[in-house]
């Protein structure tokens, strides 16, 4: 039997009905570092702290007669060391009632215990920072939640200044540490640590607190008694505590703070506690880092609110969602809405059709960190009225992520009606003069020049849009002027991109001139590419609309005089025959085809494909060979 006991791997005890220690194996030897000599024949509160709790649990055995599971108890060792063990009990019974003797075996449980109130600490502490509003509150209840979640018994704050995150402008060498704040547990009497500890201060290196100071790293001391601390070490054990460790609050190389803990038992230094405290100190540290920051920017917005409020921009700060947050007195001055009416409007809802989609863009662009210089929106006030800003936006980022913009504007609208007068009578006398001449005469007319031009060979292309008048009857004026648009601005590209002079355009008629008024020897060249270009743009034009235009070209090349003949009536005049039987090459040649006349034939056929037709009557000019040019070669 005593080999079956000692083979036994967790703690057994047999005591009298009494509690006096009768057999101990080998585990519970090693367990609680006593020899069975100093165990026999000793009382079993000798070794578990709570034998009140195990009373009770035995005398309900007696009642209910079940086996006591898995009770857990606080219990000691030698060295006083608490030990938590989960003990199984059960009588044996004997003849004579009252006689019975108790069997104890016992788990230690203190690792698996230790870990849950590790797990807890950690995640009562992450709790508390997160819903905590200022570092004032945070502390005291991260010293409690320590002390509470690890079974401690007094924990403190140690700073050099008048608060944790105060500034302090000395060298943390030279830093002189004080107590801030204690919190301690009702169980025990530490008023006179306390008063003392208040009026301690320590210098780096001296004291627990002044060594984790100058260490930076968390430190650990098994009895505070025996530490030789001259100043705190007696009211300590006065106090009954013993077992201290504490660890700094460090932000990367900045050291803001050093907490301490204390305990009414001795204890082995804990390497795991000591590393889970290292990382909560770089939370806390983080923590006063983030408010600090919060609380400038508070008094920093606080400090210019009232520079914004009598300033003559419209400021406006608007959230991630466009939602108003801010506006300043000019603001609301210049579009009319009250304080409640902003408090429920969006940015968008304000701003002129005309410029909301690229107001939208422009929005997103600076919420994705983009910078974005000089900005121009427009505005409905809250009469219907448009006006008209200039001004810059930017964005407020918080830990990476877009909260506000901002932005300061300055009312343009006068300046801008004023230009736009301008410029409505300029478009006026430029519409007057390109109605009649090429931009390159015009130009030269505005400044008072007398234009006549010989022009020796140029070439002339006429472009008609094939059943303009069906179309026409189809669609509403709008559509039509629209559809219009598009394609008379795709051919205004391509006149330009080719170097090229467009005359006039005459209802759905398209006329363009090379070699005029700048001479060049390519300018049945240049025509001929951009007829074929024209083709192409029609097609493309087509597909994205769902349309079905074809349009006939008739190209001529020719020599005459072309200049102002009328200075008075501004008058300009190219060589009509040229002009005429361009005309005719379009109006008598298949739809979808480029026809051209025999003389731009002759400039061309060593570079583009042709097909010959048969001759056609022109007016005044009798039968004609034309050809139907194809493309160009190679």
């Amino acid at each position: 039997m005593a080999q079956v006991i000692n083979a036994i791997t967790d703690a057994l005890f047999i005591t009298s009905n009494l509690g006096k220690i009768k057999k101990v194996n080998i585990a519970a030897q090693q367990l609680f570092g006593f020899s069975e000599e100093e165990l026999i024949n000793q009382p079993i509160s000798l070794i578990i702290d709570e034998e009140q709790v195990l009373r009770k649990a035995i005398h309900q055995y007696h009642v209910f007669q079940k086996n006591i599971q898995n009770l857990e108890l606080v219990c000691r060792t030698k060295t006083r060391e608490k030990r938590l063990i989960a003990f199984s009990c059960s009588v044996i019974p004997k003849k004579r009632k009252g006689l019975e003797d108790i069997v104890y075996i016992g788990r230690d449980i203190t690792a698996r215990q230790r870990r849950e109130q590790l797990t807890s600490a950690q995640y009562a502490i992450t709790r508390i920072l997160s819903e905590s509003q200022n570092v004032k509150q945070v502390i005291p209840q991260i010293l409690q939640s320590i002390c509470q979640n690890l079974g401690w018994d007094l924990g403190e704050l140690w700073t050099p200044s008048q608060y944790i995150g105060t500034s302090v402008q000395v060298h943390s060498l030279n830093a002189v540490l004080r107590c801030v704040e204690i919190w301690s547990s009702r169980i025990i009497s530490a008023r006179e640590f306390k008063a003392i500890t208040w009026q301690t201060t320590y210098t780096s290196g001296v004291g627990l607190p002044g060594r984790i100071w100058i260490r930076r790293l968390p430190l650990w001391i098994q009895d505070i008694t025996e530490d030789g601390d001259t100043r705190r070490s007696q009211p300590a054990a006065e106090a009954g505590l013993h077992a201290a460790f504490g660890f700094p609050i460090l932000d990367d190389s900045e050291i803001l703070g050093v907490m301490v803990f204390f305990s009414r038992d001795v204890q082995p230094k804990d390497k795991e506690l000591l590393q889970m405290m290292g990382s909560i100190g770089s939370q806390i540290a983080q923590f006063i880092k983030r408010k600090q920051a919060e609380d400038a920017l508070v008094e920093s917005e606080e400090r210019y609110r009232d520079l914004f409020e009598n300033a003559n921009d419209l400021i406006q700060c608007v959230n991630a969602y466009g939602r108003f947050l801010y506006v300043n007195r000019a603001w609301q001055e210049a579009l009319g809405y009250s304080e409640a009416e902003i408090v429920n409007m969006n940015v968008f809802d304000i701003i002129h059709p005309d410029f909301k989609q690229d107001c939208l863009q422009r929005f997103y662009r600076v919420l994705s960190g983009e910078k974005i210089g000089q900005v121009k929106a427009a505005f409905v006030t809250k009469d219907g009225q448009t006006i008209f800003l200039e001004g810059n936006i930017n964005c407020k980022f918080v830990e990476g992520h877009p909260v506000a913009t901002r932005g300061i504007f300055r009312n343009v609208t006068q300046r801008i009606a004023a230009a736009e007068a301008l410029r409505h009578q300029q478009e006026e006398t430029e519409r007057l003069l390109l109605n009649i001449l090429p931009a390159a005469i015009s130009k030269p007319l505005k400044e008072a020049a007398n234009i006549v031009e010989d022009v020796a060979h140029f070439t002339v292309l006429f472009a008609d849009i094939v059943g303009f008048r069906e179309i026409a009857a189809s669609m509403s004026a709008i559509q039509l002027l629209n559809l219009l648009k598009s394609i008379f601005s795709t051919f205004d590209r391509l006149t330009e991109q080719y170097g090229l002079e467009r005359i006039k355009t005459i209802d759905n008629a398209y006329i363009v001139v090379g070699g005029l008024p700048t001479h060049r020897p390519d300018h049945a060249q240049a025509i001929a590419q951009m007829a074929l270009q024209m083709q192409t743009a029609i097609a493309l034009f087509n597909t994205e609309n769902n349309q079905n235009f074809s349009i006939c070209i008739g190209i001529h090349s020719g020599s005459g005089v072309a200049g102002v003949i009328d200075l008075n009536n501004f008058t300009y005049d190219l060589c009509k025959d040229t002009i005429n039987i361009a005309s005719c090459m379009e109006s008598e040649g298949i739809v979808g085809k480029i026809q051209v006349t025999e003389d731009t034939y002759k400039s061309l056929c060593d570079e583009f494909l042709f097909e010959k037709r048969t001759e056609i009557e022109v007016q005044d000019k009798g039968k004609m060979t034309t050809y139907l040019l194809i493309g160009q070669k190679g």
